[in-house]
């Protein structure tokens, strides 16, 4: 049986949340936008993941608009990139101090808050996805310099990290993480130590690319067999099952997939209500754990 809530930034909050990512979809449907994180809301979800370089800004104008005071939704941003419209991809890389600062004032702005409750600083060292060049590589403890000054502010709440290695989560204790958000599903589970790492801390870990499968080539969690049976034992979907192993996995990890359609968005959260019994989750564990070979570059944001 899976606890429903977990510790995260000094809250508890229902362990199945939302990515915003996907809301850049109802770009040209601001409304049905809105509507689906009222959704979300109405659902049970507490804690909802963004950043403003998720559709330039639409993701954080939307979860403006949508949320309010009365909802005590916890609202975890990002930075480390910015958003870059007319470039390749839809952000270019911010990781010097300077720039994680503006990013901060940025998201404040466009969120309409005097604090964000967490910030993640996404860092490139680990996972699939862009790797840093030139002034972009900047060294982790002038990172956290900034983060905890802007804590210190009262800028920032609580400070997570993304996309760290084991032993880079171990150089940032000192300041007081609140969540790791790194990639992680069924079928690759590269991230175990940094997982096991943060259990071990009481740190929340909320993965990005919680079901495998964004590109082409990489594993999917619903294309293995072993998910499909368990799935139609107890009358679920493959993704389903696939979100409610994460949630049987350890107590310390959160889930935050993202959607623009809210008949999935439902069902996410009804995966929190699978229970996996002892022969299914042997079942699922044994699922070969395989690294996504991801082409550096491909990766444009996370959280589904």
């Amino acid at each position: 049986m899976i606890t429903p809530t977990a510790p995260f930034a000094g809250r508890t909050v229902h362990r199945v949340g939302y990515g915003a990512l996907q809301l850049e979809r109802l770009h040209d449907r601001r409304d049905e936008a809105v509507a689906l994180v009222r959704r979300a809301v109405e659902l049970g979800v507490d804690h909802v993941d963004t950043a403003e370089f998720y559709g330039s800004g639409f993701a954080n104008a939307v979860i403006r608009e949508a949320l309010r005071p009365e909802d005590d939704v916890l609202v975890v941003t990002k930075v480390g990139a910015d958003p870059d419209p007319g470039g390749p991809l839809p952000l270019r890389l911010a990781q010097r101090p300077e720039q994680l600062r503006a990013s901060v004032e940025d998201n404040l702005r466009s969120l309409g808050v005097e604090r964000l409750a967490v910030v993640n600083l996404r860092r490139l060292d680990a996972g699939p996805g862009l790797r840093p060049e030139g002034d972009q590589v900047v060294d982790l403890d002038d990172q956290l310099a900034v983060m905890t000054a802007l804590r210190d502010e009262g800028k920032v709440g609580a400070i997570g990290l993304s996309g760290v290695t084991a032993a880079g989560l171990r150089r940032a204790l000192p300041a007081g993480i609140a969540c790791v958000q790194n990639a992680y599903s069924l079928v690759s589970r590269d991230d175990e130590e940094v997982l096991q790492l943060c259990l071990a801390e009481g740190i929340a870990y909320v993965p990005f690319f919680p079901l495998g499968g964004v590109f082409p080539g990489v594993p999917k969690a619903s294309d293995e067999p072993a998910v499909g049976a368990v799935a139609a034992d107890l009358g679920a979907t493959a993704a389903q099952v696939g979100l409610a192993w994460l949630l049987h996995h350890a107590p310390n990890l959160l889930l935050i997939p993202g959607t623009a359609d809210p008949a999935h968005l439902e069902a996410n959260v009804a995966a929190a209500a699978i229970t996996l019994d002892e022969e299914a989750m042997a079942a699922l564990d044994a699922v070969d754990s395989r690294s996504a070979d991801v082409p550096i570059g491909a990766v444009r944001g996370e959280g589904s």
